[in-house]
């Protein structure tokens, strides 16, 4: 490679990046050539996520593949995928709404086994193509639109698990954000409207059309918003509570569908 593995950590380091050696191990991994590792350092130091850089990102024990653009998973969804797999059984049919990279449903997916049937959705083309690939090892079917929009309608009353990392960042906090999501991340994947429900809200509404008997709604939210996200689920008939795990900052409401 046409950087020495000291300078390139020095680079990262010189850029801001925390964990410059880890980093500089995995773009040396990654490079195919001199040049690709120089394109790649040169993006990395501008400010572009990581993950995007490499191509893929460690989700759940899963190396799940990422393009420029693509949200990527973070680690706090992998307690959305544990609760959901707590309550899963094998062969249930399963559904990701605003599904991004499939880094959720592949999860899901794996954990419950063989048999599973996954549908997922979402609304930016690059994260479909992502989804596709991710999902593909399980069967996954990817529609791409808004939300529920291109979902087969023989899909509809037979959903065990729905699952939605729908966004819920308030758009006046957008600019908070760190520059890497802020910058490099599609605005549908973060912006949740003027009070950061807006795309739950319209998730809870769809909810009951799909959820078989019995099913469960699952959302990601934020501490702060999970009373307002439960009671949209009320809103809708659906039985909720709220479930969290303060070590990595995650957040999940459950809404029930009665039987």
């Amino acid at each position: 490679m046409s950087l020495p593995p000291a300078l390139l950590t020095d680079r990262l380091r010189a850029a801001g990046c925390v964990f410059a050696e880890d980093e500089a191990r995995l773009l040396l991994a990654a490079a195919t050539d001199p040049a690709q590792l120089d394109r790649m350092l040169e993006l990395r130091c501008a400010g572009h996520p990581l993950e995007q850089v490499v191509g893929f990102a460690e989700f759940a024990g899963l190396r799940i593949a990422l393009a420029p653009g693509v949200f990527v998973p973070r680690r706090r969804s992998e307690f959305l995928v544990e609760r959901a797999a707590a309550l899963g059984r094998p062969g249930a049919v399963l559904l990701d709404l605003c599904c991004g990279s499939g880094a959720i449903g592949a999860a899901l997916a794996a954990r419950l086994g063989p048999g599973v049937v996954l549908h997922a959705a979402d609304v930016d083309p690059a994260a479909v193509a992502c989804a596709r690939r991710n999902l593909a090892p399980y069967g996954g079917l990817v529609h791409l639109g808004d939300l529920d929009a291109p979902l087969p309608p023989a899909l509809r009353g037979r959903v065990d698990l729905l699952l939605a990392n729908a966004p819920y960042v308030p758009t006046r906090e957008i600019p908070l954000l760190p520059p890497e999501a802020r910058d490099h991340e599609p605005a549908t994947a973060l912006d949740g409207g003027a009070d950061g429900l807006a795309v739950q809200r319209r998730v809870a509404a769809a909810a009951p059309r799909w959820l078989a008997p019995g099913g469960r709604l699952l959302i990601e939210t934020s501490g702060r918003q999970a009373p307002a996200t439960a009671a949209l689920l009320a809103e809708q008939g659906l039985e909720a509570h709220t479930e969290q795990d303060e070590e990595r900052d995650a957040t999940v409401v459950i809404g029930v569908r009665s039987r």
